[in-house]
């Protein structure tokens, strides 16, 4: 059945002009984002059996190669539904922006929504505030399974420009085993030596694993 053999009254944005998107089903919002479906498949079908087959869950951490390798999804509609559940991550961190940090254990509880699930490292820097607050994450870099390249210069223009009282790194290791190689000691040492000079102060380096984490404080 093709979305226009349906009665109007029916169609996902007509009701979800109607009432709202709170009246559709988890299958008709993903359809309302995917647009179009496929000669042979609705876009509602077409989004039920993506829901039906891997779960929501399981959708969202599905690679934008492996999206394109299901039945109808293209480069758009996996960029689609890469962005529809990258935007809903940073909604939910951005909740948590003024969380005062007093532990380790906070920073892995905080950065566990933005790391989860990548298979790349990811470099964040937390601002502080005079409180400990976080006033800003912001992503440094993203590098590869082996390593993250970073430059205590992206590092302390991030800070600089937040006018952040102190900084907490936090990176994550893609292999769920989150203690420090070498060059993550290495790193640390320079970026508070560098912290010192600017008067930033680097109050933590903390490492995300899988459920676990490490701290450079801590150890």
């Amino acid at each position: 059945m093709r979305i226009k053999d349906i009665s109007l009254e029916n169609r996902p944005r007509e009701r979800f002009l109607k009432n709202g998107a709170i009246s559709l089903s988890d299958a008709e919002l993903l359809a309302i984002i995917l647009l179009k479906g496929t000669r042979d498949e609705n876009v509602v079908d077409m989004s039920n059996r993506l829901i039906s087959t891997y779960g929501i869950s399981n959708l969202s951490i599905l690679t934008f190669s492996q999206l394109q390798k299901i039945k109808g999804i293209g480069p758009v509609k996996a960029m689609q539904v890469k962005a529809l559940f990258e935007f809903n991550k940073r909604h939910n961190l951005s909740k948590q922006n003024g969380v005062s940090i007093k532990s380790a254990k906070d920073v892995f509880n905080y950065a566990t929504e933005k790391l989860k699930d990548s298979d790349r490292e990811i470099f964040i820097v937390l601002h502080l505030d005079t409180k400990n607050k976080i006033q800003k994450a912001e992503t440094i870099s993203i590098g590869t399974l082996n390593g993250t390249l970073i430059h205590p210069r992206e590092i302390f223009k991030s800070a600089i420009k937040e006018s952040a009282n102190s900084i907490i790194l936090v990176h994550n290791h893609p292999s769920g085993d989150p203690a420090p190689s070498d060059e993550d000691i290495s790193i640390t040492k320079r970026l508070i030596k560098a912290g010192e000079l600017l008067n930033i102060k680097v109050l933590d380096h903390v490492i995300v694993g899988d459920g676990r984490y490490w701290s450079y404080n801590e150890e």
